[in-house]
């Protein structure tokens, strides 16, 4: 059940920080600010994991066969104009779909082991696929082309973080079924990443 549904700000194209600058700088950061993110922080981290970049659909991950398998989740712990919960990223309209409300990183934590920089951050990205939608044409083989594309939204979530002078981390370390709960993720899809995100120290 959908709880409320969130524009967000229109992504930006340009900005003052060159790829070469963003990759020599890309590390990872487990250790943040106890400060708010904004709602436009929110909407380039997002558009950069999956968003949509041409009127054909194609978005800024290469996907096998323009299948894409990834789904995109974000927990909210603390974000100016956007109150903590779960949602779900609709990329296709740029917004999100509220599905939890409340403070959930507890409850990822958990899931994560007890990672801390999962509690610390501002927001958690949580990075799903549905295996079938590559499988179905490729066969297991299409199982790494999922890894491939979860690979590549991820960095591109790590170097969008770097031109907002934003700090993260990729975690592979979690308890699956606990972060599907946690996230009310339906049962095809299964977790890829946790990648937390906060101001930096």
């Amino acid at each position: 059940m959908i709880l409320e549904i969130v524009q967000l700000p229109d992504p930006k194209y340009d900005g003052p920080t060159s790829i070469e600058t963003a990759l020599y700088a890309r590390r990872s950061v487990r250790d943040y600010q106890d400060l708010p993110l904004t709602l436009a922080d929110v909407s380039q981290l997002l558009w950069a994991a999956q968003g949509i970049t041409s009127p054909g659909g194609y978005r800024n991950a290469p996907s096998a066969g323009a299948l894409y398998p990834l789904e995109v989740y974000l927990e909210v712990g603390k974000v100016k104009e956007l109150s903590a919960g779960i949602y779900k990223y609709a990329l296709f309209k740029h917004e999100l779909a509220k599905l939890i409300d409340g403070d959930k990183r507890n409850a990822l934590i958990r899931a994560a082991i007890g990672q801390s920089c999962v509690k610390n951050g501002a927001i958690n990205i949580i990075l799903s696929a549905v295996y079938e939608r590559v499988t179905r044409k490729y066969g297991e083989r299409g199982i790494r082309y999922v890894y491939m594309e979860a690979g590549h939204a991820a960095q591109n979530v790590c170097l969008q973080a770097i031109s907002l002078s934003l700090g993260t981390v990729v975690v592979g370390a979690f308890k699956d079924v606990e972060v599907q709960k946690a996230v009310n993720m339906p049962d095809q899809e299964h977790p890829l990443y946790i990648i937390p995100v906060g101001r930096i120290k």
